[in-house]
């Protein structure tokens, strides 16, 4: 039987259990892919209102495609001594609605956490491991899109906006008086290159045009 293979993956750590070194967030830096570690769960209740075992909540991003089993193996390799097995990695499994819905768990910031509400823990304690960027996971719906299409377009417009890098400078200096940050940016145009080429050529058309009015009144 094949087993699922994917890129993308949540583990659970258990800082209590047998084995678990010390120098745990520097070994598995070591394994030289991206991850995400959450604060230290250590108010999560049971359905009986008992404390959970405090842990962590992880995030691993794997170069390539491979199996869950895979990742615990490289999980609990790299944590073990030569003298103990680390016995502390637990429930490998494979993200299959979003990194981003996964990395708000991290927090209970989630749409899940929220309606079950559960404790929120605080964001910037969450550990971020080889260049884990959330930025490259977060999906951005059609809608979205179209809307900030469209407000590039008019910002294109009325600054008369000649090229693709004079507009990336203009979004990254104004971009959140508009709602857009540079993920959205990129994110938008990347398939959109036509009508912007279209609008690049226009604003340019009027700048000359208006610079060659200016010359003809002198």
């Amino acid at each position: 039987m094949v087993k699922e293979k994917s890129r993308n993956f949540t583990f659970l750590l258990y800082p209590d259990g047998e084995g678990f070194p010390e120098d745990w967030e520097f070994r598995l830096e070591k394994i030289g892919v991206p991850m995400a570690i959450s604060p230290l769960h250590d108010k999560d209740k049971n359905k009986n209102r008992t404390l959970k075992k405090p842990h962590y909540h992880g995030i691993y991003i794997a170069n390539n495609p491979v199996t869950a089993e895979s990742v615990r193996n490289k999980l609990k390799a790299i944590l073990s001594s030569e003298d103990m097995e680390c016995k502390a990695v637990a429930r490998v499994q494979i993200i299959y609605e979003s990194v981003e819905s996964a990395y708000l768990y991290l927090t209970h910031e989630s749409k899940d956490a929220i309606k079950k509400k559960k404790h929120v823990y605080d964001k910037a304690e969450i550990k971020l491991m080889n260049n884990f960027d959330i930025d490259r996971y977060i999906t951005i719906d059609v809608e979205t899109k179209n809307q900030t299409l469209k407000t590039l377009l008019q910002i294109i417009r009325a600054y008369s906006i000649p090229n693709i890098l004079d507009l990336h400078d203009f979004i990254e200096k104004n971009g959140e008086g508009y709602g857009i940050d540079m993920n959205l940016f990129l994110t938008t145009i990347e398939s959109k290159s036509s009508i912007l080429r279209l609008y690049f050529d226009g604003a340019y058309q009027r700048s000359k045009r208006g610079i060659a009015q200016e010359d003809r009144k002198d």
